[in-house]
């Protein structure tokens, strides 16, 4: 079934929770403030509105969530990344009002626009201590949430030690950053011109100075395409969205500009992905694994040239056409996109304008 939910303003980035206790939660992040949706089967209602103060332009779900329908001791965490460089770790949990702790502005944090963040703690102990955060400023920040093992959740907000930072500079301005639960210490890193990094961030837990990003990559892939449209300068402007496949951290997914690439570490062919196809020639924007069913995938672009289009493609047939989902008309674009969580036939959130489109990928057999 489709249905849509509304928001107050312009939605840009749109995140689902994948956690086990909290399938149907939904980040929406405004010109102000974050919002967090619970999705049911046929409607989704607001559960916390959080007052950020800038625009947001990333989001990243930690592993501590607990949605409101799994238990009444539930509990909404994020970390969010805003237009003015700032970093903001929000926290609401059933008995209280929701709490904003603000970090990484000023010297110590990013100087350019965080393009992407996300956990990378594991499935352990400190799942939810360890955020790391990409930027137009060429930096990988990975910021330590409770730095003097301290709790910076149950802490009183103007009590709370400022996180440390493990920073990492690299060549080019980067795009996206992703984690794989498998892994403690292992990043997934893409920057604008077609170079894929996986990164052992805990190399040189030690340092307190900036490293090079040669120093701490544990391997190097590329995507022939988006590297000769760079040397070139054809290159979209900051384009490349990659993603690991929850299922299996050997498979990986990323698109940049009009083609996406497929790579599988366990058979490598010098860093060259195993398959690539064209997707929007208009140029992808971003790329997403179902969680549910792993062999499909998904691309947005956010050219509106032909409207808000979805792209699903099936690895098991990953040279077909794709399935195209037609979420709105011109000018309307897809601002941003998840799978959700849930179980059943696998559902897209659709971020569009100042709505939220919320609809399933296939139908009951």
């Amino acid at each position: 079934m489709d249905f849509s939910y509304n928001s107050d303003g312009n939605i840009y980035v749109l995140v689902a929770c994948h956690n086990a206790d909290a399938p149907d939660l939904v980040a929406v992040g405004g010109d102000h403030s974050l919002e967090v949706l619970l999705v049911g089967p046929s409607a989704c209602r607001s559960v916390a509105l959080f007052h950020i103060g800038t625009r947001v332009t990333a989001v990243a779900w930690s592993p501590r969530s607990v949605s409101p329908s799994s238990s009444e001791e539930w509990v909404i965490e994020l970390a969010v990344s805003g237009a003015d460089y700032g970093l903001h770790f929000l926290t609401k949990i059933a008995s209280q009002t929701e709490d904003v702790f603000h970090f990484g502005g000023g010297l110590s944090g990013h100087h350019g626009k965080v393009n992407d963040i996300t956990f990378c703690g594991g499935t352990g102990a400190e799942s939810s201590r360890y955020v790391a955060t990409v930027s137009d400023d060429k930096m990988l920040m990975v910021w330590d949430l409770t730095p003097h093992d301290t709790d910076t959740r149950i802490d009183p907000p103007d009590s709370r030690p400022q996180p440390t930072v493990y920073a990492m500079a690299y060549p080019h301005p980067l795009t996206s950053i992703d984690s794989h639960p498998s892994t403690t210490k292992e990043l997934l890193v893409a920057d604008c011109r077609g170079s894929v990094y996986i990164v052992d961030w805990r190399s040189d837990p030690g340092a307190s100075e900036q490293i090079s990003w040669r120093s701490s990559s544990v391997l190097e892939l590329t995507d022939p395409h988006a590297l000769s449209e760079a040397s070139v300068g054809l290159s979209l402007k900051l384009s490349g969205s990659v993603a690991w496949r929850r299922d299996s951290p050997d498979i990986i997914g990323s698109v940049y500009g009009s083609k996406f690439s497929l790579w599988d570490l366990a058979h490598l062919q010098g860093g060259k992905p195993y398959a690539t196809n064209s997707s929007f020639a208009q140029g992808g924007q971003r790329f997403r694994w179902c969680p549910t069913y792993p062999e499909y995938f998904a691309i947005s672009t956010q050219s509106p040239l032909k409207g808000a289009i979805i792209h699903v493609y099936n690895t098991n047939y990953i040279y077909a056409q794709p399935t195209v989902f037609n979420v709105s008309s011109r000018p309307q674009f897809v601002r941003d996109f998840d799978f959700l969580a849930t179980r059943g036939i696998p559902r897209l959130a659709v971020a569009v304008g100042r709505s939220v489109v919320i609809f399933p990928i296939g139908v009951e057999p």
